[in-house]
């Protein structure tokens, strides 16, 4: 097998990225610290053509110089809004008709495994704080907390990797790719 060169691969255009079919799911950013978590949200999210990205609270936004190093341009290819608060972001999500989920560990978690989304439905994804997680409140806003199963010694993951997971699995299962 021989790597491919950055010019063999099928690149989109901005333009032509504003043009493809977007995941019907929309990421939300609870308090989360770090600029350079936030830009490689914002790149996983080009990747899989995620709808959107709401940043909350001190969640930082572009233009930044550490959410640029890890976002690679994708603050340019994938559209953003900022809220003041969580709670803002959810009630518009709420009323435009999206199921809210939070990716958290919680009593009645559905495992990601186990989660199914339906094609029909347009879904926002809220990821929370790197220390604290999901706020309770936004936790009690949501239809459906959605845990991603561990079995080491950690009970938690850097929230750009499970953004990562998370983002993968649903544009798989909304897709129907990878069964």
């Amino acid at each position: 097998m021989r790597k491919l060169l950055n010019a063999e691969l099928p690149r989109l255009t901005r333009e032509q990225m504003q043009q493809q079919t977007k995941l019907p799911l929309v990421v939300v950013l609870d308090q989360v610290r770090s600029h350079l978590n936030v830009g490689s949200v914002f790149r996983t999210a080009d990747a899989f053509l995620v709808e959107a990205i709401y940043l909350c609270g001190i969640t930082g936004t572009p233009p930044h110089r550490d959410i640029h190093k890890t976002a690679l341009g994708a603050t340019e290819t994938v559209p953003w809004k900022y809220f003041a608060t969580t709670q803002e972001a959810l009630q518009e999500l709420k009323e435009k008709g999206y199921t809210l989920i939070a990716i958290e560990q919680a009593e009645r978690a559905t495992m990601l495994h186990d989660f199914m989304p339906t094609e029909a439905d347009r879904y926002a994804i809220i990821f929370g704080n790197e220390v604290e997680g999901v706020s309770q409140q936004v936790v009690d806003a949501c239809d459906v907390v959605v845990e991603i199963p561990q079995y080491g010694t950690k009970h938690s993951l850097n929230i750009a990797v499970s953004a990562g997971v998370v983002i993968w699995d649903m544009m798989a299962k909304l897709t129907g790719r990878y069964r």
